[in-house]
């Protein structure tokens, strides 16, 4: 564990035991969650009849069809099924990534046929059904099984539903990579697809595919790569993170479904190097696979969330505890989980598009511990669902959590998997239509009955039990566990939590760089360095350092020493590049998160946010409370780089102004002498988006800027014309400047709040 993490784990502070919480308010929160599928599932009924994603199948139909019996909406289901088989059609000339087709749609049409086949057992619903399901899981097995017509056993990573992976018209067949949770992650449905229909071959490719990855582990390590060579076997770097991450959930999934000890011996092997070389509690940090004590990257995926959950079936509660309260204090920083974040807990990708992961391993958690901390955990994720993400027509992506921006985008896994787990987290046992205990959850949180391990299977298919030397009674202790020896004290979790919260909030101070004693400075300084000054360009000339201007506004510099005009010329470019690096280096760890610009006016009131990049100087919105809202008008001159013209119009709005030809604070200064009481500077690079760029900070001019008392923020020219064009059309157009976007109740907070406008 590194010595400044360890530091900080020392620093937590106690709180109190949780409370229990009451059978009424676990009953209040599990109707919310109904009353939330309900929500989206409608929305999604009316408004989408057919998915594209994948073969335009009903895709998000087909991944929700157990998430309906679950919740008790029998009759739903069953119009459901009448659905899919009525409108569904698996001939298509598409290619299809197979990973995704499994796991969504075979899973999908899987556990849709285990609630058919349950609730026909239970002679009150689905007495028609005939097994169509399965007829049609196993037509989509048969068109997967050409991309397993590898060397390796391992399947292209996609295939034509129609023509398989040969020929021209096929489109596919001349990839080479695959990632190894997409070839790892096949055994629970093929297998399942098998012994429902009786013919062994899915369950033989899919075994096939698992031995090659257990056969090319990196030996020293016992670790697997998150990228393979489907011909050569070759690996890249390894994790538990995206790529890699099912994996492993299948091979200890694969033996509690199966019931074949070898994917438990090779899940323990696997698992013990996870915990040697990639646990960093509470961190989880991807390495390279030759070389496991050096780290890959530093920053951590979003689809690690999955880990503790996966930790509790395996019995290891106290690093589960760990990391999972790690990613509660992450969640409650950013109000939801970011795609991806540092070590030091910043963002690194802003995304989210709404994954379970981390209410699945939040229900595992109060499944094996009891701890209320953990519905109250659940409650967290509800609240921010429906704060930030809901939205009329269903729930949207978060674009940019630190923002609120959305995404036009509602994945099926919201569907099959979200509710599924928040249901099961705040429902008793005589809430469920039946015993989940039967059951075992797929990586799509789809359900197969656990009695599939009985069902006859062909001796056909190949055992390829491992040598017994590599056969150790070790391997097996812990696999199930008794959480009554685990929690003799009901504050043991609540110990293990307290001191990641502080790890979350706080860093520690490094030691400043180290410079050689009677070392001089360069002639420029890089803090006094300005782009646009002549004299800052001739000297970086002759320091041998060459400027290069960027699409997206940015400036590179670039030095060659045998451009200098003398060698002690270039050495102070070489200085002045060293103390650029240290001065870019510091200033990311200052930067500022992005802040929002909410078009609140009608018809939008609120619906619309743009991602606006900061400023360091004048009014700092994380400071305040409300925000700066008014109305929008373009100053004159645009650039805002002389007096406005037209300071009657300027007076008491957000002025909107040209980036270029002057300093962002001499922009500030000026509208702000004109009575101005914001600005928005928008880039004149054109196609400038935030969706590409990093984000801008728009910095100061060398001096004080302390005159500066109005708040300025920056938009990248796809974000700028949105709002240019919104007031050529409405003319009166109302924004408000904060931190983060807020909701509607924020708003209009004393004020009428057009919420049947919206709605409608």
């Amino acid at each position: 564990m590194p010595a400044v993490l360890f530091s900080l784990m020392l620093l937590g502070a106690l709180c109190s035991l949780g409370e229990s919480m009451s059978r009424e308010e676990k009953s209040r929160l599990r109707n919310q969650v109904v009353e939330m599928f309900d929500h989206a599932y409608q929305n999604y009924m009316r408004k989408s009849d057919v998915d594209d994603a994948l073969g335009k199948f009903s895709l998000t139909l087909i991944d929700t069809l157990d998430t309906l019996v679950l919740l008790n909406k029998t009759t739903e289901f069953e119009a459901a099924v009448r659905r899919v088989l009525k409108d569904v059609r698996l001939d298509n000339d598409i290619v299809v990534s197979v990973f995704e087709t499994n796991i969504r749609v075979l899973g999908g049409l899987l556990g849709g046929h285990s609630m058919a086949m349950m609730l026909k057992d239970g002679g009150q619903n689905m007495q028609w059904y005939q097994d169509e399901l399965l007829h049609m899981a196993k037509d989509l097995g048969l068109r997967l099984l050409p991309a397993f017509n590898t060397s390796s056993g391992l399947p292209y990573p996609r295939v034509n539903l129609r023509h398989g992976v040969r020929g021209p018209e096929t489109r596919t067949g001349t990839e080479t990579d695959t990632c190894t949770a997409c070839a790892g992650t096949l055994i629970l449905e093929f297998a399942a697809l098998s012994r429902f229909t009786g013919d062994p071959v899915f369950e033989a490719h899919a075994r096939r595919a698992m031995d090659f990855l257990w056969e090319k582990r990196q030996r020293n390590s016992n670790l697997v790569g998150t990228t393979i060579n489907i011909h050569s076997g070759e690996w890249v770097h390894s994790g538990v993170g995206a790529g890699i991450d099912s994996y492993y959930e299948y091979l200890l999934k694969a033996y509690i479904l199966l019931g074949d000890d070898q994917f438990l011996q090779r899940f323990n092997i696997h698992y013990a190097s996870i915990m040697k070389y990639i646990s960093q509690p509470p961190l989880l940090l991807d390495v390279h696979i030759h070389k496991p004590l050096l780290p890959a990257r530093t920053w951590m995926d979003s689809l690690l969330a999955f880990f503790p959950g996966l930790q509790v079936l395996k019995g290891d509660i106290r690093p589960a505890i760990e990391t999972h309260e790690m990613l509660y204090q992450v969640t409650k920083k950013h109000n939801f989980l970011p795609e991806a974040f540092t070590t030091d807990f910043r963002v690194h990708w802003a995304q989210h598009p709404l994954r379970p992961e981390f209410a699945e391993s939040t229900y595992f958690l109060y499944k094996a511990t009891g701890d209320p901390y953990y519905l109250e955990a659940g409650r967290t994720i509800l609240d921010n669902l429906n704060r930030f993400a809901r939205v009329p027509c269903g729930f949207a992506a978060m674009k940019d959590v630190r923002t609120g921006s959305h995404e036009d985008r509602m994945d099926s896994f919201f569907l099959a998997e979200m509710f599924k787990y928040l249901f099961l987290l705040f429902a008793d046992d005589e809430d469920l239509p039946f015993d989940i205990e039967d059951y075992i959850f797929t990586t799509e949180a789809h359900l197969l009955p656990l009695s599939l391990s009985t069902t006859p299977h062909s001796q056909s298919i190949p055992s390829n039990r491992t040598s017994e030397e590599e056969m150790d009674d070790s391997n097996f202790e812990w696999t199930c566990p008794n959480t009554r020896l685990l929690f003799p004290d009901p504050a043991y979790p609540r110990h293990l939590r307290e001191p990641i919260r502080t790890a979350v909030d706080k860093s520690c101070p490094r030691a400043a760089p180290y410079r050689e004693p009677g070392m001089g400075r360069p002639p420029l300084r890089a803090q006094d360095f300005m782009a646009n000054n002549p004299e800052h360009l001739e000297l970086l000339r002759r320091m041998g350092v060459t400027l290069i201007h960027l699409k997206d506004g940015r400036v590179q510099l670039v030095q060659h020493a045998t451009q200098a005009v003398s060698a002690v010329a270039a050495e102070d470019g070489v200085r002045f590049m060293q103390e650029m690096m240290e001065l870019s280096s510091q200033q990311q760890k200052e930067q500022l998160p992005p802040r929002a610009i909410q078009i609140v006016s009608d018809p939008f009131f609120g619906r619309v946010v743009l991602t606006a990049g900061p400023a360091q100087f004048g009014i700092d919105l994380s400071k305040s409370a409300t925000g700066l809202r008014g109305f929008v008008t373009v100053a004159e001159p645009y650039s805002g780089c002389s007096e406005i013209t037209n300071p009657e119009y300027v007076r008491g709005h957000i002025a909107l102004l040209q980036r270029g030809q002057c300093m962002f604070a001499e922009k500030a200064r000026h509208i702000q002498k004109a009575g101005a009481i914001g600005g928005i500077v928008i880039d004149d690079n054109e196609g400038s988006s935030s969706d590409t760029a990093p984000l801008f900070q728009m910095a100061g001019d060398g001096r004080s800027t302390d005159d500066v008392t109005l708040p300025l923020l920056f938009l990248f020219h796809k974000e700028g014309n949105i709002l240019l064009e919104t007031l050529k059309e409405y003319r009166e157009v109302e924004v408000l400047l904060s931190d983060k976007a807020r909701d509607r109740a924020t708003i209009f907070k004393g004020k009428p709040r057009p919420g049947s406008q919206i709605e409608s």
